[in-house]
């Protein structure tokens, strides 16, 4: 009967898991309550994993990564870590405050930032990452189709959207001059209501001429960066580290001994 009842609740316990619960909970003298706990922990532990994974499968991220594969020493006085911890509590995303990461390319913001959103994910937020190229792709396709207001509320919807790589490519006026505009319909709609978090290798003062748009521009950083978390990292670049690194070893593996 009680097998029925969970099957009707939707609670995934068989026979055999009930009998070696009620067989311990008898050998070790657990309370109902303890019984209850431990039969239902292991559902509710997998039913927990299976929901983590769906939101860093919807989230889309890049890559993963997480705080603890972070290679902390190799910019130790450029990267506050202290900062970032706090920041993988996620109570900014609560507190609806946006994220901006600012620093030359290479120096591991985009590393840090897709794991501050897994560690989102893993705490119930529905996070949503793109780089600015590609958010501009889905948004011109979604002017063309006129579906752009459909496009809009989706990044809305999110608890945290991630603009990684913004300025990473010159935005082509000529080829989409209506680029800027379609970025700022998406944060405009966010503001103060889900946070979001842009990763950036182009101080403030540049934004007016890579946006094309001073006024504009100054319309972004009202929305994005006036009251945000600011991260400035002025450190080495792993990747050029990495590439001399490898540059060395060649040149002394074949070097004649």
């Amino acid at each position: 009967m009680i097998l029925d009842d969970f099957a009707v609740l939707g609670v995934a316990v068989n026979a055999k898991s009930l009998d070696a619960a009620l067989s311990q909970a008898e050998h070790e003298g657990w309370s109902h309550i303890e019984f209850l706990q431990r039969l239902l922990q292991e559902q509710a532990n997998l039913r927990r994993e299976r929901t983590i994974a769906r939101r860093i499968r919807e989230a889309k991220f890049k890559e993963e990564k997480t705080l603890a594969d972070f290679d902390w020493a190799f910019n130790a006085k450029a990267i506050d870590r202290t900062r970032l911890e706090e920041l993988a509590t996620s109570e900014f995303i609560r507190r609806h405050d946006n994220v901006c990461m600012v620093g030359q390319s290479g120096v591991g913001k985009s590393h840090l930032i897709q794991a501050l959103g897994h560690r989102a994910c893993a705490l119930g937020y529905k996070v949503r990452y793109t780089t600015s190229a590609a958010l501009l792709v889905d948004l011109t396709a979604g002017l063309a189709d006129q579906t752009l207001p459909k496009r809009i509320r989706y990044y809305a919807a999110f608890d945290l959207l991630i603009i990684d790589e913004f300025g990473f490519d010159r935005i082509e006026r000529n080829e989409a001059p209506q680029a800027a505009n379609l970025l700022y319909k998406v944060i405009d709609a966010r503001n103060r209501v889900r946070s979001t978090a842009l990763v950036t290798n182009i101080d403030f003062e540049a934004w007016g001429e890579y946006l094309g748009d001073a006024p504009l521009a100054m319309a972004f950083l009202d929305r994005v960066v006036d009251g945000a978390i600011i991260l400035k990292i002025h450190g080495q670049s792993y990747r050029a580290h990495r590439a001399q690194k490898a540059k060395t070893a060649s040149e002394t593996k074949d070097k004649p001994e």
